[in-house]
């Protein structure tokens, strides 16, 4: 069953490629979406096509999570706010890019999940968490340093908080995507020294769409997934079944 009539959810990155397709099919299926991001602007334009509430905070600052989501009345969350990073090697990262990557993509996650949490389990009423997580924190990409460290670092917060949240009937679950062509990977993935050596290791041979990924994200949130709670998907056209 994919309708959440009286579930509150909220997004965050929700003005991106992955995040604004989420959005908009919770809505479709009855939610009531809390999204969240940065820019204001952005925030309300998306609220304005979707019926959305905006909600705009910062992932790198505690102050700004706790403030956002204090008072919420919560069921599900789906944490999509991310930080592409640097292309680099362990030899040449930039340690304040790394540091930045880390701070959005993991601890920004941990943060919403720490305060969402909160309201969940008041509310008692159960729910779930999906974490965007990417095919990078499974296997070693090159480049990749920062960003597939820091969702290696959000898969485990995804099943530690699982085994931690179990027991309020809370469910959290990761998806792990392959590339999708947004603003923020096109400038590497769709060079064409890169993009066709990587799709021909894709069975599927192609990139996913934002639909593709935000259909899972609701499957897992939804009552559908009720047994389901600690999995890491792929959502990679196959490619890390190499």
């Amino acid at each position: 069953m994919t309708d959440f009539d009286g579930r509150t959810v909220l997004v965050t990155g929700a003005t991106g490629g992955i995040g604004g397709a989420t959005v908009r099919r919770l809505r479709s299926a009855g939610a009531d979406v809390i999204a969240s991001g940065r820019s204001v602007e952005s925030l309300e334009k998306l609220a304005a096509g979707t019926g959305a509430r905006p909600l705009a905070f910062d992932l790198t600052s505690e102050d700004s999570v706790r403030s956002a989501l204090d008072g919420l009345d919560l069921w599900g969350v789906v944490n999509c706010g991310g930080f592409g990073g640097e292309i680099a090697t362990p030899m040449e990262t930039d340690i304040d890019v790394f540091d930045k990557v880390i701070s959005i993509n993991a601890r920004g996650a941990l943060l919403v999940t720490k305060y969402a949490s909160a309201s969940m389990i008041r509310l008692g009423r159960g729910g779930a968490i999906v974490n965007v997580s990417s095919q990078a924190s499974l296997v070693a990409l090159p480049g990749h340093i920062s960003y597939g460290s820091s969702k290696a670092a959000l898969d485990n917060i995804t099943r530690v908080s699982a085994l931690e949240l179990g027991k309020h009937g809370i469910r959290v679950n990761s998806v792990n995507p392959t590339v999708v062509m947004t603003e923020m990977s096109a400038w590497y993935w769709g060079r064409p020294d890169i993009e066709r050596p990587f799709l021909d290791q894709i069975p599927l041979g192609r990139w996913a769409t934002e639909d593709e990924i935000a259909a899972p994200i609701v499957f897992l949130l939804s009552d559908d997934a009720s047994m389901i709670s600690g999995v890491s998907l792929p959502i990679d056209g196959g490619y890390t079944a190499r």
